[in-house]
């Protein structure tokens, strides 16, 4: 994928001598903290940053996190030489759920969808923006003019965060390097479809991503930060996975990236 396939949907990272990536967050803001701390250190002219997914569910604190996704954003950003396309957010499984979340009532079983939700880790989100599942589920009893409401107010308060929704529409599907060295998604990929024909498979395709033997259109590297088995840190000649566990007792790590694939640094929270 070259630079004048770039559309909304996809993140094009230009003008960059490495990449920074950083893998799943899950609500954990101390180590994201502490990630930024470590990465503001080993930061020079030329790095630009993606963020891999998974900055919601599962952990505390995902208002800290936004909160401290915005402030490292406007660090960042403050440096000579960088605009805002350099700083790329991607959509994990848990903003997607959330994406789903919100329309809800369109569903034909929403009560279905909602518990599979639950299962998944959406609830922290929940309780984060002052709701539950129980009174989710008692919504959804009232029929879809009440679950129309609840949704409206869930978006409201997400809403009244300042910059919270501003990071949650600004998500991408996937996100590359202009010249097509290295590819960023959040889980999987499909080896045997385009970029830009992968449906849900950015999400819900981790098992895509071992089935990766080859180059994958051109790209020196593909790079993921959620693994469903959070193996931590491991490659193959053209691969990279970055899931270390944040979230599930394990730290949040960062890999450095070159353009020719290779990690130069790599950052793991304590």
């Amino acid at each position: 994928m070259k630079a004048n396939q770039h559309s909304e949907k996809f993140g094009c990272i230009s003008q960059a001598t490495r990449v920074w990536a950083i893998s799943c967050v899950h609500g954990d803001s101390v180590k994201l903290k502490q990630l930024h701390e470590a990465l503001s250190e080993r930061w020079q002219h030329g790095d630009r940053l993606v963020y891999l997914g998974n900055y919601i569910g599962r952990g505390a604190d995902i208002k800290g996190v936004l909160d401290e996704l915005l402030r490292f954003r406007i660090d960042r950003l403050c440096l000579p030489g960088m605009i805002s396309s350099d700083i790329v957010y991607l959509r994990g499984t848990q903003e997607e759920m959330l994406r789903k979340l919100l329309q809800v009532q369109l569903a034909t079983d929403p009560p279905a969808v909602f518990d599979w939700m639950m299962d998944h880790g959406i609830e922290e989100t929940l309780k984060a923006y002052g709701s539950s599942a129980q009174e989710a589920r008692g919504y959804f009893r009232e029929g879809i003019l009440a679950t129309t409401r609840w949704t409206g107010r869930l978006r409201d308060t997400i809403q009244s965060h300042p910059g919270h929704n501003d990071i949650l529409i600004s998500l991408r599907r996937a996100a590359y390097t202009m010249d097509g060295e290295l590819l960023f998604v959040h889980a999987g990929i499909d080896p045997s479809r385009p970029v830009t024909e992968q449906a849900d498979t950015f999400w819900w395709g981790s098992g895509f991503f071992d089935k990766i033997e080859a180059p994958y259109s051109g790209f020196k590297r593909v790079i993921r930060g959620f693994d469903r088995s959070h193996d931590g840190v491991t490659e193959t000649d053209h691969t990279i996975s970055l899931d270390s566990g944040c979230g599930f007792n394990g730290p949040l790590t960062a890999a450095c990236i070159s353009l020719d694939g290779q990690i130069e640094e790599l950052l793991t929270s304590d």
